[in-house]
């Protein structure tokens, strides 16, 4: 009997994390609610480091304020494969590399921001999704 209470217990505290906890934490780090979609920014500096992995690459920037101190910034994209099925490898960006990122602006006014495209200084440019679908 305190067998079958306690598999009955942990089998009802399994699906309450898994219908009150997951998906909270998939939303949170999967949607775009944090961003500013209504308006777009350029921010033009120095790679720093560009992370091609899972669930979401990031190029780290940085850029100069108008007092010309450093800041960073954090630029968010789409998984590596999403990328690469847009043509990217992971060496399309390299830590020295001057880019301007056009992307929307996190709401809280940190200096993150999602990515809709990377611009090189010879111009040549990189979305992270084929076309104009972003």
């Amino acid at each position: 009997m305190h067998h079958r209470i306690g598999n009955f217990l942990g089998l009802t505290l399994g699906a309450a994390l898994l219908l009150f906890g997951v998906p909270g934490n998939l939303s949170a780090h999967h949607g775009l609610s944090a961003y500013d979609m209504s308006k777009t920014i350029s921010v033009k500096g120095t790679v720093t480091e560009f992370d091609f992995m899972n669930p979401h690459s990031a190029i780290h920037l940085e850029t100069k304020d108008d007092k010309g101190n450093a800041e960073q910034w954090l630029v968010e994209a789409d998984s590596p494969n999403n990328l690469a099925r847009a043509g990217w490898k992971k060496d399309s960006i390299k830590t020295g590399d001057q880019v301007t990122i056009v992307g929307n602006r996190a709401k809280d006014g940190s200096k993150v921001m999602r990515l809709q495209k990377v611009v090189f200084a010879d111009g040549k440019e990189l979305k992270p999704r084929s076309g104009d679908e972003y």
